[in-house]
């Protein structure tokens, strides 16, 4: 990774061992600075990163709103923050990641470098968006917010604060929950997480195995991961940043790492965005499902097909609870894009729910793909607003006709029917 702007590493007293760690590999010069002259430095240098490598006291703290107005004059590409943090005070900013006053120059410096790939992923999207906009593409507009209203976290444990810890976790963002690391596992590799919390339950042996397992997989590499409790640690965490230990109440831990979760979700949301761009509009960036238009154009297409070639075409519908959260609709929305066929499409409408189009599909066949869906749905997304926790989709199926148009089509599946999920 290329870094043409400069680190700012603010602090009262000099420390050597972080500014070499920042400096590895000649990624980029290293500006220190102290709190008094932050304001003045962020604002001249033009930084890729800043490093608070003390925590604010009442001292410090008279200097937060010179530096938070001089951070808001660099909002485009993002702009990294890693701050060590104390329970008595706040960081410098909200967006701020935490660190531990006790982590090595190492750890910092491994913390920044993994937030700088979405620094460049930020300034790669925007680099391609006016390319293609530039080629008159029309492109949706990238989804506005607090990232971790859309994000997915992962708790797994078992130990007697497991419900305390999914609860605090439900409350906030979509919550998947595992009360076995194989099941958590396997979570992994079929869902988009923006995050692991690990309770209590496991013994030394199961954490460090599944540490490791998330250490050695680049794709699991930059997810927040929570510990809570005194599991003794031998795993290699140097391939994992954006790991932190608790012995604390779980409501505290997840208030420390939730700048952490919201950076990787908004890492998710930058990539989505960039998938849209790059399929020229068709897809859209909050779902990853085909934009309405482009269904109804697909289903035009094969409704307008002759009536002698007229295929095998179904559709479903899925609907959800009218109680169920926003977020938790499109959560399922995000998993529908992962589990259909390549040949088929699907689209989450205005209200939620979301169109399933299956071509050279009979009746039958798409019934079974709807109901494999749901039951995946169903044992994946959990809710803190139900009392047993499972959202159950209502499925409704329709064949095409001969005599069929798109209107008349998708008013069959307007009313949903309960399928049994398998």
């Amino acid at each position: 990774m290329s870094v043409q702007a400069p680190f700012i590493l603010v602090a009262d007293a000099s420390n050597d061992n972080l500014a070499a760690a920042l400096r590895v590999k000649d990624r980029a010069p290293v500006i220190e600075c102290t709190w008094a002259k932050a304001a003045k430095t962020i604002e001249k240098s033009w930084p890729a990163a800043v490093v608070f490598d003390e925590p604010v006291t009442e001292e410090r703290a008279k200097y937060i709103d010179g530096i938070t107005t001089a951070l808001a004059q660099r909002p485009e590409p993002y702009l990294p923050i890693v701050a060590r943090v104390v329970a008595d005070f706040p960081t410098v900013t909200p967006t701020a990641l935490p660190i531990s006053v006790s982590a090595t120059p190492e750890r910092i410096a491994a913390r920044v470098f993994s937030a700088l790939r979405v620094r460049t992923l930020h300034t790669t999207l925007f680099n391609r968006t006016e390319s293609v906009r530039a080629a008159g593409v029309d492109l949706p507009e990238m989804s506005g917010g607090d990232p971790l209203d859309d994000a997915t976290v992962l708790v797994t444990g078992r130990g007697r604060t497991y419900p305390e810890l999914a609860t605090v976790v439900g409350e906030r963002v979509g919550m998947i929950g595992s009360l076995s690391v194989e099941s958590a596992a396997r979570y992994l590799n079929s869902r988009d997480l923006n995050g692991i919390f690990i309770g209590e339950g496991y013994g030394p042996p199961t954490v460090n195995a599944f540490l490791t397992a998330l250490g050695e997989d680049a794709r699991f590499r930059d997810i927040p991961i929570a510990l809570l409790g005194g599991v003794p640690v031998s795993a290699d965490l140097s391939r994992l940043p954006n790991f932190e230990r608790f012995d604390a109440r779980p409501a505290d831990a997840v208030k420390w790492m939730w700048p952490l979760v919201r950076l990787h979700a908004y890492e998710a949301q930058l990539q989505r965005q960039l998938t849209a761009v790059e399929a020229r509009g068709m897809l859209d960036p909050k779902s990853g499902l085909f934009t309405t238009i482009v269904f109804l154009d697909e289903l035009s297409r094969a409704v307008k097909a002759p009536r002698h070639r007229k295929p095998n075409f179904s559709v479903a519908r899925f609907t959800f609870p009218r109680e169920v959260d926003a977020r938790i609709t499109l959560d399922a929305a995000r998993q529908v894009s992962r589990l259909i066929r390549s040949v088929d499409f699907a689209c989450q409408a205005s209200d939620g729910s979301i169109l399933f189009a299956c071509p050279e599909t009979e009746l039958r066949s798409a019934h079974v793909l709807a109901r494999r869906i749901a039951s995946a749905l169903k044992s994946t997304i959990l809710t803190s607003d139900r009392k047993d926790g499972r959202i159950e989709p209502m499925i409704a199926l329709a064949a095409l006709k001969p005599n069929d148009t798109v209107e008349s089509l998708l008013s069959r599946v307007s009313e949903p029917a309960q399928l049994a999920a398998e």
